[in-house]
């Protein structure tokens, strides 16, 4: 053994605490790095750290895995920057084939997607001369007629701004070859400056609020009026409709409106076809809680229908299966998902956690950061739970503590057939006696020798307390509720990896 050496070792190195952790392979650490990433600053990582790594990794891992890898992302878990950075990254460093195209025309789903791609392509390649955008690649130039070709009228006008890069100047850069004649109208629109903006709510709304108005009162009954003309002319979107509830009802539209908007948003056909993150849910109830109106009940009691909906993604629990479901509550879990958003992350874990615990008859929901604490609460109304938990956001401090659920297991001899833990992974030992998580895990075995361990990693730092190479501890990422489709292929023999690489191109 002097010169074959074990390899174990390799994998193991410290997280950002310092705590005992464990390398992800090139492929794990990408997938969590990206469907994680909200391309903002992180807890422990910059922005441009996080894109450095996700740049270092692609240079490592197989181009058709990185394609298939931005199609998930896109497609999956509902993410829009990330993919396009994914598409331009591997197209600086692949040739001689048409995937980067075939992946172009896949993730621009919005028609400022377009701009927003080269925008980046220009700032990725560090372009400052006149023409930033001068030799562009060919084939995200193919990939991009494609994408042009995808929208309408109504689609290229609500998003043709007064950006850096317009949908004029991207006409001019890749010369499309229209599909039809209507096609080519609408570029011809595009490049003499004719294209009239849609009839949309921020368009209305905004023309509205120019409008000058003797009394307050006055101004009140027009939003009112506009409102309900707004919900009646179906022409608010269902992401339109949750962020603008409490508007809505501070405008006290009719109750005949709101129950239009009410149907709209319990409908299952609507959330399913509207791609929100559960979180979403969460931080309408939170603003709708805070009213003081009559109607306020009846709106929390649709969300509550909506999010249900996303539970119905969580598949092959029957009523024997007993589970842990642990929340990480820790200083580093209190960090905004992205700039402008009010939720951070130790929330995306808890409305994930409690849309687990709805589809789990024997769960257990703890809680930990310095300490653990166990909290009972019903399967039903998923937001509401949430929000409680929430409300216990300093009662276990602020460490990660995480090694503390399994101690409480084994102190209590309980068995659980599954833990689930949803974390940003970065556990450490608060105490200084070092105790781990993966010491833990391996002690509960002996008493609990057929449990398994799933760690939900929520912020894509490229490690993880425990190994995921043991064939007990399965590993997830992401946002979305489609991480519990994943679930379920772990429970038929699969990995993330795999279903990843089954994505037709």
């Amino acid at each position: 053994m002097k010169f074959n050496k074990p390899t174990r070792k390799k994998t193991q190195t410290r997280n950002y605490e310092g705590g005992k952790a464990f390398k992800l392979s090139p492929e794990l650490d990408l997938y969590s790095s990206v469907v994680t990433s909200s391309l903002c600053d992180k807890f422990y990582e910059k922005a441009e750290d996080r894109v450095g790594r996700i740049r270092s990794l692609i240079q490592i891992v197989k181009p058709e895995f990185v394609t298939k890898l931005a199609v998930y992302a896109r497609e999956k878990m509902y993410l829009r920057s990330i993919p396009l950075v994914l598409a331009v990254e591997l197209a600086k460093i692949h040739r001689g084939d048409n995937l980067i195209s075939k992946l172009v025309g896949r993730v621009i789903q919005r028609a400022d997607e377009i701009m927003e791609l080269l925008a980046y392509y220009q700032q990725a390649n560090e372009r400052t001369e006149m023409k930033k955008l001068n030799k562009l690649s060919k084939q995200i130039k193919k990939g991009l007629v494609a994408a042009l070709n995808k929208f309408d009228t109504h689609q290229f006008g609500k998003y043709n701004r007064d950006t850096e890069v317009t949908f004029k100047d991207v006409i001019f850069l890749v010369h499309p070859k229209a599909k039809n004649p209507e096609q080519q109208e609408i570029f011809n629109k595009i490049i003499n400056g004719t294209l009239e903006a849609p009839y949309t709510w921020e368009v209305e709304l905004s023309k509205l609020g120019q409008e000058k108005f003797e009394t307050e009162d006055e101004k009140k009954k027009a939003f009112k009026a506009k409102w309900e003309e707004l919900i009646d002319s179906e022409k608010i979107g269902y992401m339109a409709l949750i962020r603008n509830l409490r508007n809505i009802l501070q405008a006290e539209v009719s109750l005949e409106h709101l129950k239009k908007v009410l149907t709209k948003l319990s409908d299952r056909d609507e959330v399913l076809k509207s791609k929100q993150f559960p979180f979403r849910f969460l931080s309408a109830y939170r603003q709708i809680k805070e009213e003081s109106y009559v109607q306020s009940s009846i709106i929390l009691e649709a969300l509550e229908k909506a999010i249900q909906v996303s539970a119905e993604n969580i598949k092959g629990f029957d009523e024997n299966i007993s589970v842990l479901i642990a929340c990480d509550m820790s200083g580093s879990m209190q960090h905004p998902i992205s700039p402008k958003s009010v939720i951070e992350n130790y929330e995306v874990g808890l409305t994930l956690g409690m849309l687990l615990k709805s589809r789990c008859k024997l769960a257990m929901i703890g809680i930990f950061g310095e300490y653990y604490k166990i909290i009972n609460l019903p399967a039903t109304n998923i937001l509401a739970n949430t929000d409680y938990l929430d409300d216990k956001i300093g009662e276990v401090g602020h460490s990660t503590n995480g090694y503390l659920a399994i101690d409480d297991l084994i102190k209590r001899k309980q068995i659980i057939d599954k833990v689930f833990m949803f974390t940003d992974c970065q556990l450490w030992d608060s105490t200084g006696y070092d105790n781990q998580l993966c010491d833990s895990w391996s002690e509960y075995k002996k008493i609990a020798p057929d449990a398994k361990l799933y760690l939900f990693d929520l912020a894509g730092y490229g490690d993880t307390p425990i190994s995921v190479l043991r064939p007990d501890v399965f590993f997830i990422a992401g946002w979305s509720d489609k991480v519990f489709e994943i679930l379920e292929a772990i429970e038929n023999g699969s990995t993330a990896i795999k279903e990843i690489e089954k994505i037709a191109l």
